[in-house]
């Protein structure tokens, strides 16, 4: 035994070793879309990230950037590091997870044959996790859940380390140790959690004879220790920091802090006390209970770095968690809201007639003129009340937040769009099989261990994009209607996201969990429940709604974690197998070379050209980009993850362009943002307003109503101070009480034309309005948009103000007649600026041209050998979009040289190769061909002409056109579109026949032939095919 552990341990280290090689290997090497900016940003400073934080992560991100350069891309190399180095351990454990099953196993062979099939179990298990497509992602870019991910790994290893141990004295060490892992997790995320129904069936069997009735037991106190921890302890421990402290602040008269400090002591004298009677009183298990408990609050303390570093108010505080009233909202997530899980309303749901709305918890604000905590929301009508016949239990199709939200609920449910009647339960039931169990979990665990048709997004069920896709023509053809592969686009031919794994790693799993059952069911139960909490019960606990922003995957990597379990174990089934034809030693070795190549290797072969980030820098050169587009000081409006993470990246740690002010629109709504936004952060100044924190704070204005009382404009800064006003005159009653409300829609904005000389080019000074004029839509204005409107009551045209491209029109407030376009945002301008090809905004000529062709640089999108996935090349779309538009405007200004430099610098950064084309690349060769570069043009329309033309045709081809309707319909357009560029430059030549002959290309006309170039080639056939298709 002691030979074989330290092959165990050998072994285990050597994969360690292999995971740790292939994950430094494959990471980025700079910050990634999506939250890793900001993630990076606060370890990196130890800010304060979104709720409900992970203070732990962030704790140690900043020990591991110690050791990069500061304020480059080694930061983020560093901390991305550490989530690979968090992968490898998590690859550790689960061998050392599975030998330790594997242990358990009765098996017909050799001791030593067994210790080999025990180490190859481990082995083949644990590199197919390595391998895994959702694991993968996560292990090479700087987020939470690959330490997530360890720690979940950990803590499910020591309950096995301690049932080995179970009958010395010391095993409730590792009781003690799993506590304090799972209080430490929470400060990372609470995956962890989860897996403690598996680790309390594994303590029963240990401790107790197995019994059905005995084994349901444990489970339900299992899942009671579940529930108490994330539903008791970790918020009411807050919780009750929170009550002492507004007791002992508002009710007794102590000083602020004052009751968190007493019941830091209360809490501490209450655990020595319980330690010190249950020591005396030899009750070893409740000892070990409390003492538990004292650890996982240790673990938990980790949040105290939220409170500490939000009193220094760092540039990134969100929901500025300063004390224990903050971090009782913070730790909630409020500012998400809540959701139904086993009773509540469904998405169309009736206000109650009697009772409309409820009354929420008042929220509270610490007054230091005061002394205590007021109340400054009393929250009074905030909640709805549904109507009971619009409720029911487990409700699935819950939400009317969004209203695509309803349209996905009808649209996987099978509900009519027009109807509006309350659905049925077994309505509500199909959309969660159908879209929550089937869509948003089978999906995603059918692309680690069946395949993956492609790397794109897919919110709506379409056949075409991010399903899953076995690699076996006919059953993938008859399950989602698709044609041939013969007829496949080359963009998701070639997809390096396309990876098939033709069922093998599937059916060695459930080979292996069928043979787990059979040899030992109690563990297998054990493993069956970490599998389903960590899968399919967080489905059922987040009620997903539909329209996710982005592929959820990665948050079910800790079931694909049990299922690999499986996998490994699959292989001591194969041996079992093979061994009935084959003396024992051959059989183990077979069965671990079939393992090994239908499993690991299999995975490792299909998924490492898609995962290997090494060599790309696209979100911190676009985060660049954007900061590049404004001039020095500016205030840029952004909205969404990837147009501010990345951002604040460049900005908080490579110091990049940090006289920028970056205004998060949808972080405006909310007080504390608006606070850091009206202090200066390192070079940007705050921004101009007059509304004071007791006018925005929460609760206050959060939207104020339109009631139209001028037919002409009003001055912005009047309207705000109207809105401002505490006079019973700009008041109106409503349902709340009586509010602020705005005047009008009609805006205006005065200029200062002594200011905007300095920035305006020559050619529009002529064209400068004494008054910007605008129209708001909609019935009111939220406080984000309050505060726009307040600081343009308040720049006085001393400041540049730019819009982000991907803002969003309804972001624009009706302001988009004065956005000039300087590179990849829209600058607000004292003149009208209508485009010529009816886009947002005119383009500023000199700067866009020096930005996107002197300056820019775009991370590496030119070199096709590199992997970009979707996330990544969606924005090309604006970015091409962009040249074509500097192009345009240079074509009619007369400047054919640079609109000819504009495009090639476009091609060349956006080669077809690594972007297939979309409609947008239509404008491209229209330009070319405007401004005398026939052949680049043709070029490119060729090359449109055949993607489209195939995209056509594999679109017409499925069996049913339901589901690819829109496609069709977009390709028919393009199609259109080509056809007139075409006939609009004379290139189709009818009298002609083009012919090819061994790989060239003729125009033939009365028996004459003459060689032509491809692209003449491609376009002429492609007219021909159009035509016919008419």
């Amino acid at each position: 035994m002691s030979n074989f552990n330290k092959i165990n341990n050998i072994l285990g280290w050597t994969i360690f070793s292999i995971a740790s090689f292939v994950y430094l290997s494959t990471i980025e090497q700079t910050v990634s879309f999506w939250d890793c900016g900001e993630y990076i940003s606060t370890a990196y400073k130890l800010e304060v990230g979104h709720p409900p934080g992970a203070p732990l992560f962030q704790l140690l991100g900043r020990i591991f950037s110690l050791f990069a350069e500061p304020a480059t891309s080694q930061v983020a190399i560093s901390i991305n590091v550490l989530s690979a180095l968090c992968s490898s351990f998590t690859i550790l454990f689960l061998f050392w997870t599975i030998t330790g099953f594997a242990q358990k196993l009765t098996l017909s062979c050799s001791a030593q044959i067994r210790d080999l099939l025990i180490l190859f179990s481990g082995a083949i298990g644990s590199l197919t996790y390595t391998f895994t497509d959702s694991f993968w992602f996560s292990a090479v870019e700087g987020e939470v859940y690959a330490m997530s991910s360890f720690f979940t790994a950990i803590t499910f290893w020591c309950i096995m380390k301690w049932e080995r141990e179970s009958e010395t004295a010391s095993s409730s060490r590792w009781l003690v140790l799993i506590s304090y892992l799972i209080g430490l997790s929470i400060g990372v995320h609470l995956l962890s959690l989860l897996t403690i129904p598996a680790m309390g069936m594994i303590y029963y069997n240990k401790k107790y004879k197995y019994t059905k009735t005995g084994a349901v037991k444990a489970f339900l106190i299992s899942l009671g220790v579940l529930i108490f921890i994330q539903g008791i302890i970790i918020p009411g421990a807050v919780s009750l920091i929170y009550s002492f402290e507004l007791f002992f602040t508002n009710t007794v008269g102590l000083p602020f802090n004052s009751g968190t400090i007493i019941y830091f002591i209360a809490i501490i004298i209450a655990i020595t006390l319980g330690l010190i009677y249950t020591r005396k009183n030899n009750k070893p298990l409740y000892n070990t209970g409390i003492l538990s408990l004292l650890v996982l609050l240790i673990g938990y303390s980790s949040f105290a770095i939220l409170v500490v570093r939000s009193n220094s108010n760092p540039p990134i505080d969100e929901n500025n968690p300063e004390d224990a009233v903050g971090l009782l909202s913070y730790l909630k997530r409020e500012q998400y809201g809540s959701w139904p899980i086993v009773y509540g309303q469904y998405f169309n749901a009736k206000l109650d007639n009697k009772e409309p709305y409820t009354d929420g918890k008042p929220i509270y604000e610490k007054d230091k003129k005061k002394g205590k905590y007021v109340v400054i929301d009393k929250r009074e009508n905030s909640l709805p009340n549904y109507s009971k016949k619009y409720k029911t239990i487990f409700p699935r199709m819950w939400s009317n937040t969004q209203s695509r939200h309803a349209n996905g609920y009808k649209s996987w449910a099978g509900l009519s769009k027009n109807d509006d009647k309350v659905p049925s339960f077994s309505q509500n039931l199909t959309f969660f099989f159908k879209y929550q169990i089937g869509w948003s979990y089978l999906r995603y665990f059918m692309w680690n261990f069946a395949g993956r048709q492609n790397d794109y997004m897919n919110m709506d069920g379409n056949p075409v994009y991010g399903n899953w896709e076995s690699g076996i023509g006919f059953i993938d053809q008859a399950r989602l209607g698709t044609p041939s592969d013969d007829f496949l686009p080359n963009h998701l031919r070639n997809n390096k996201g396309k990876n098939h794994y033709y069922f093998l790693p599937l059916l060695l799993g459930i080979l292996g969990m069928y043979f787990h059952f059979k040899r030992n069911q109690q563990d297998a139960i054990a493993n069956l429940l970490f599998f389903l909490f960590t899968g399919i019960l967080i489905i059922v606990y987040l009620n997903v709604t539909p329209f996710q922003p982005r592929e959820r995957d990665y948050a079910y990597v800790g079931s694909f974690y049990a299922f690999s379990i499986w996998i490994g174990l699959g292989t001591i089934a194969l041996f079992d197998y093979i061994n009935k034809f084959l003396d024992a030693k051959k059989a183990s070795i077979f069965s671990f070379i079939i393992a090994l190549l239908i499993s690991p290797a299999l995975l490792a072969f299909e998924n490492w050209d898609d995962h290997d980030r090494s060599g790309r820098f696209t979100a911190l050169e676009v985060a660049k980009n954007y900061l590049d587009s404004c001039d020095k000081d500016a205030i840029i409006f952004t909205n969404g993850d990837n147009d501010t993470f990345p951002l604040w990246y460049a900005q908080e740690v490579e110091n990049y362009r940090t006289d920028v002010k970056v205004v998060n629109l949808s972080l405006f709504n909310t007080s504390w943002y608006i606070d850091q936004m009206k202090r200066a952060t390192y070079d940007a100044k705050p921004i101009p307003s007059s509304l004071t924190e007791k006018e925005y704070r929460t609760g206050t204005r959060d939207y104020t109503l339109i009631q139209e009382r001028f037919k002409e404009h009003v001055d912005v800064q009047d309207v705000v101070k109207f809105i401002r006003s505490n006079s019973a005159k700009a008041k109106i009653r409503t349902s709340a009480g009586m509010k602020n409300y705005c005047p009008t829609k009609k805006l205006k904005l005065k200029v200062d034309r002594s200011k905007v000389l300095n920035f305006v080019p020559e050619k529009y000074h002529n064209k400068i309005v004494d008054e910007l004029k605008w129209n708001i839509k909609g019935n009111g204005i939220y406080k984000n948009k309050l505060m726009v409107l307040d600081i343009l009551a308040n720049f006085n045209w001393e400041r540049p103000i730019y819009f982000a491209i991907t803002v969003g029109r309804d972001n624009f407030m009706g302001l988009e007649n004065y956005f000039q376009l300087e590179g990849l945002a829209y600058r607000l301008v004292p003149y009208e600026t209508k485009s010529f090809d009816g886009q947002t905004g005119t383009v500023e000529v000199e700067k866009m041209y020096d930005r996107l062709v002197n300056n820019f640089n775009w991370g590496g999108f030119s070199n096709s050998d590199l992997y970009f996935d979707e996330t990544n090349t969606r924005m090309v779309m604006n970015f091409r979009n962009n040249y074509s538009r500097l192009a345009e405007a240079l074509h009619q200004d007369g400047d054919n040289i640079r609109a000819i430099k504009t495009l090639d610098k476009c091609m060349n950064e956006f080669p077809r190769e690594t972007v297939n084309y979309s409609f947008f690349a239509i404008p491209i060769a229209d330009v070319y061909f405007k401004a005398g570069a026939k052949e680049k043009g043709m070029n490119v329309l060729s090359e449109m002409s055949e993607d489209f033309m195939k995209e056509y045709k594999f679109f017409s081809n499925f069996s049913d056109k339901q589901g690819v309707k829109q496609n069709l319909s977009i390709s028919t357009q393009i199609l259109a579109s080509l056809f007139r560029l075409i006939q609009s430059n004379n290139l189709y030549q009818s009298d002609f026949d083009y012919i090819t002959e061994n790989d060239l290309f003729y125009k033939e006309k009365n028996n004459e032939k003459i060689e032509v170039s491809k692209s003449e080639f491609v376009i002429n056939t492609f007219v021909d095919e159009f035509l016919s298709l008419q």
